[in-house]
């Protein structure tokens, strides 16, 4: 299907608008339909048009893989409703003060990875909604995971001022192939402009030649 750049409410930061596993992509509700249909057309995903908490913020405030969603601690019982009954997977709120659970979980079906900040309580409840294992981590002393790293079941793209042993290390515990990258023109925070899955990425409208190369890479895309 091949790449694609796109914009949401004229931001290149699609990444924080919009999550997606290899069936479903969560999208704010109001998004023109137009754009909602060349989305959901370059992922192969249906869409669920939705909000967490009031808000059309949908990537920081959600975490999810093909096994289950863990969404903030803040979503209202309607909008978890509405989440359950487009996907049929389980979902959770995040039983933790921290209400940002996209930036702080990066996982895909084999593997979470998750913030330091997290306790063992919390690492359950990632296993058991997520269904994977869990290693705790921080990248170059950010404890914010889930904006440094995009992972699918397909490989992974990574915080880009990471070095070949910590690429490495990230890679095994996902089990796929992985490699450093930023977006939109020198973001390093990838998940702020990139939103992928196992069939194919969509990035901000501001990554460039360069980026988009990695990108491919690093996802099989």
């Amino acid at each position: 299907m091949g790449l694609h750049l796109v914009d949401i409410y004229r931001s290149p930061n699609i990444g924080i608008f919009l999550k997606t596993n290899d069936k479903l992509l969560l999208a704010p509700r109001g998004l023109a339909p137009s754009k909602g249909e060349k989305l959901k057309e370059a992922l192969g995903v249906s869409v669920c048009y939705t909000s967490i908490a009031g808000s059309r913020l949908l990537g920081p405030l959600v975490a999810m893989n093909n096994n289950g969603i863990l969404v903030s601690r803040l979503t209202e019982d309607e909008e978890m409703r509405e989440i359950a009954a487009a996907t049929g997977m389980a979902i959770g709120r995040f039983d933790s003060k921290y209400t940002a659970v996209g930036n702080l979980i990066a996982a895909n079906d084999s593997f979470a990875l998750v913030s330091a900040l997290l306790d063992s309580g919390t690492l359950h409840q990632v296993r058991d909604v997520l269904g994977t294992d869990v290693e705790r981590m921080t990248i170059h002393e950010y404890t914010q995971v889930g904006a440094l790293v995009v992972a699918t079941n397909s490989g992974a793209a990574t915080y880009p001022r990471l070095d070949e042993g910590e690429v490495s290390h990230i890679a095994s515990l996902l089990g796929v192939e992985a490699y450093p990258t930023s977006v939109n023109g020198g973001v390093p925070y990838v998940s702020s402009g990139l939103v992928a899955n196992s069939k194919n990425a969509i990035a901000g409208s501001q990554t460039t030649g360069p980026e988009l190369v990695f990108i491919t890479r690093a996802l099989k895309v």
